[in-house]
């Protein structure tokens, strides 16, 4: 098989396109014939060394979708088309940048559909951590006032979705007045102007704050995330797109307002149900959830890819196709 290899930690051209032997079928793990993976930051960080378990060389990629190769277990038929989300793929084992990959049966998801390839390769991250996010980590209710710190990236953008299809009112952020029209367009109901600081200019609008914040952006804006929210608000980390995992100066009892909570969401296949992605990919086939793909790639323009993520230039999910 064809397969990209992170062989060390450093710029996109540290990936190289290689032949390797498809992996051998074992107990309690599922083959894999992968015919697309979305990319990922997280992917971004790791290849820059800042992920210190991972060992190099390493195949990278935290999902893919595709057809089973082999099941030793029996628990899915050759053919099903199934995706592979998390669970350690492209760090503690070779992930989804390979034309197979042999992933553990927990983290398999079956499904089916009839989108193109090139869709489905942009769902399973986005949809693990949107709905994990929303439903089990900041609880979201029909009627609740939502905001979305980094609501350009493509977390932001279909969290927007999912929280109007729940019912929420949702404000968005951006760095760029360039794209407000473009969080208007995607569902917000209203779109700060991001600067490192919104917390007074939400309370313009909503004096007691809000019910939940989804902070994407990460520490940069962590605590004035926290200064956005009324009492029992919560607010769920899931993103990291400032760039910084490690908050120096933190003081619980001065940062989290009174009453307030605060929370994360890291991501586990193992936490959501097998049928909520049936769910998922039946709302995006008939139209209710818009994805935002940006720019297809193949397995041979990987590098072309990591760079062009790496540019920030992206405005939704950039996806593989094998």
């Amino acid at each position: 098989m064809k397969a990209a290899i992170t062989l060390r930690s450093g710029d996109p051209e540290v990936i190289v396109i290689q032949d390797k032997p498809v992996p051998e079928t074992k107990n309690g793990w599922v083959l894999i014939q992968i015919k697309a993976f979305g990319l990922n930051r997280s992917e971004m960080f790791t290849r820059q060394g800042h992920s210190p378990n991972v060992v190099f060389p390493r195949i990278q990629g935290i999902e893919c979708v595709g057809t089973v190769e082999e099941d030793l277990s029996g628990t899915y038929a050759k053919g099903q088309k199934v995706a592979a989300i998390m669970g350690g793929m492209g760090r503690d084992f070779d992930g989804g940048y390979a034309e197979y990959s042999l992933v553990p049966v927990q983290i398999v998801f079956p499904f089916e559909s009839n989108l193109p390839w090139s869709t489905l390769g942009a769902i399973p991250e986005m949809f693990q951590t949107v709905s994990g996010s929303l439903t089990q980590a900041l609880d979201v209710q029909k009627g609740e006032t939502l905001l979305i710190r980094g609501g350009t990236s493509s977390i932001g953008m279909l969290s927007c979705q999912l929280a109007k299809h729940l019912g929420l009112n949702v404000i968005s952020t951006t760095r760029n007045e360039a794209k407000k029209k473009f969080l208007l367009e995607n569902g917000a109901d209203h779109v700060l102007i991001d600067n490192g600081t919104v917390s007074q200019e939400l309370r313009a609008l909503f004096p007691e704050g809000v019910n939940k914040v989804l902070e994407l952006i990460g520490i940069k804006t962590l605590k004035d995330s926290l200064k956005c929210i009324k009492p029992k608000g919560i607010v769920c980390m899931t993103g990291i797109l400032g760039g910084e995992w490690t908050l120096k100066e933190f003081t619980p009892m001065g940062d989290i307002p009174s009453l307030g909570r605060l929370t994360v969401y890291m991501g586990d296949a193992v936490n959501l149900r097998k049928d909520s992605l049936q769910d998922f990919i039946d709302a995006v086939e008939i139209g209710e959830i818009t994805l935002n793909i940006d720019k297809v790639f193949s397995l041979d323009q990987i590098v072309d890819a990591h760079t062009y993520m790496e540019s920030n230039q992206a405005k939704g999910k950039l996806v593989v196709e094998i």
